[in-house]
């Protein structure tokens, strides 16, 4: 009888045993990049989800701040980690389909460097002012803007909000001053000490505001009145269809990542923001949720990418 067999057969079983060996995915703690500061809405849908996997994997899943250039340099770090699936990044509308078009060089190019895991929210942005502003709508608010033109201004946080904010000028044809920051958190807090008029906000940054009456809301982007402020109209009730844009949140890993994980990425983030309580609390600060496969969050990262560079060349906007 030939050696050969008995050779080959120990040749598989110790393959075999190497294959059973190899630790599950995950086998250590896994780092969310925020490329925002803390407090705002990419802030809290990252550490509710990381909360909800920690549960899930056993595992710990940390949030990793790293703001700024309009969330650039965060999703930089995020496009150069290892393709391993430990280290996942906040996808943001503004960094992925709006920065692109407004920097020479953002540190990465969102149709290549990354592979899309899944979206986790679609949602209005809501137009929010100073309560001694003197508007109590959109038609007032833009006679206000046509009668001091230059002389109002509006906040962003992210290239989201300002385009929103550049949007609504271009829509409405009036001139009000654009004044950046470096986070939702800073911005509200100058429009709430009514040192800006007014923003254009994600809604967990504004809807506990509104609320309280500390801002005033006017009304949100997109086609459907915002469930946290149903009261509000939208910019399509108001009378300017420019304004049926939607702001995303989800989740992405480096290309390269292997599609294994990427498949167990997606069941259990979709798993997580699908849970009641995920639900709850994100519907309690304004956010939407609405988690994807994988394709189709590409396909959207695709579609706004193409969408928003036009918005960005008929106004002109630069960052740099």
């Amino acid at each position: 009888m030939s050696k050969y067999p008995t050779a080959m057969a120990c040749v598989l079983g110790l393959l075999s045993t190497h294959a059973v060996a190899q630790p599950a995915y995950p086998a250590k703690s896994v780092r969310i990049i925020v490329p925002f500061s803390p407090g705002g809405g990419t802030d809290a849908f990252s550490r509710t989800v990381g909360a909800k996997l920690t549960q899930a994997w056993g595992q710990q899943v940390i949030v990793d701040n790293r703001p700024g250039a309009q969330g650039n340099i965060g999703t930089a770090v995020g496009a150069k980690a290892a393709p391993d699936g430990y280290t996942l990044t906040l996808a943001y509308v503004g960094t992925l389909s709006i920065n692109p078009h407004l920097y020479k060089n953002p540190g990465f190019d969102p149709l290549k460097d990354f592979a899309a895991i899944s979206r986790g929210t679609l949602e209005a942005w809501v137009l929010v002012v100073h309560p001694s502003l003197p508007v109590h709508s959109v038609k007032e608010l833009v006679a206000l803007a046509k009668q001091r033109p230059g002389q109002l201004t509006f906040a962003s946080s992210a290239s989201g909000t300002q385009l929103v904010g550049e949007l609504f000028k271009q829509a409405t044809g009036t001139r009000i001053e654009h004044i950046p920051y470096k986070g939702a958190g800073p911005a509200v807090i100058d429009l709430l000490a009514g040192n800006v008029q007014m923003m254009y906000s994600n809604p967990t940054a504004a809807v506990p505001h509104v609320k309280t009456g500390r801002l005033r809301g006017l009304a949100v982007t997109g086609r459907k009145r915002l469930e946290a402020l149903p009261e509000l109209i939208t910019g399509v009730e108001a009378g300017y269809p420019q304004l049926d844009v939607l702001g995303w949140y989800g989740i992405v890993v480096p290309t390269g990542t292997p599609q294994a994980i990427i498949t167990k990425l997606n069941t259990d983030i979709v798993a997580a923001l699908n849970a009641p309580d995920v639900r709850e609390r994100m519907k309690a600060i304004g956010q939407e949720l609405s988690p994807s496969t994988a394709e189709q969050f590409q396909e959207q990262i695709r579609n706004d990418y193409a969408l928003w560079g036009k918005v960005v060349r008929a106004s002109g906007a630069k960052a740099d």
